[in-house]
């Protein structure tokens, strides 16, 4: 269930608990920024987010929002089963290479179609990330790419023990 932030104002709280399994994905109006190195690599006023049971949101920004040269290809894919296929990018910004930090769903499965040639990244592998200004908590664990933001609340899948969640 959504309900006003602190005093009435301000985005909307969100439970993860309320997001569906399986996941959806909705457009993202609001500034968007990705800086690695110093350097600020993605800016977007437009994403996309992934919502699902148990994960802060995951937030796919526009190929074009980031900076000539800030993605390049890495070897290797996953596979989502939601989204289908991942292919992977290693970011680049101020001189600092964060291997294998980003990825893409190129053709993606029926439903994440919005989403396809979008770039994901991984908040905890980058200088930072904000959303509308807030630096963003990475989703614990290392493995998944949630971004925490104030108005999300958990508890987060990731952390120790959440392994069977």
């Amino acid at each position: 269930m959504s309900r006003s932030g602190p005093g009435g104002a301000g985005p909307q709280v969100e439970s993860v608990w309320d997001y569906p399994r399986p996941p959806r994905v909705e457009p993202f109006t609001g500034a968007i920024t990705v800086e690695l190195g110093g350097a600020m690599i993605a800016r977007t006023p437009r994403a996309w987010r992934v919502l699902e049971t148990s994960h802060p949101p995951t937030y796919y920004l526009p190929r074009e929002a980031f900076a000539d040269r800030a993605l390049r290809e890495a070897s290797g894919s996953s596979w989502c089963e939601w989204k289908g296929r991942a292919t992977y990018y290693d970011l680049i910004g101020g001189g600092v290479v964060a291997p294998k930090s980003a990825w893409s769903y190129l053709d993606p499965t029926p439903g994440f179609e919005s989403i396809a040639g979008a770039v994901a990244v991984m908040a905890g592998d980058v200088d930072r990330c904000t959303v509308n200004g807030e630096v963003v908590v990475p989703q614990p664990g290392g493995f998944y790419g949630g971004w925490i933001t104030s108005w999300v609340t958990g508890p987060f899948k990731g952390g120790p023990g959440s392994a069977g969640w």
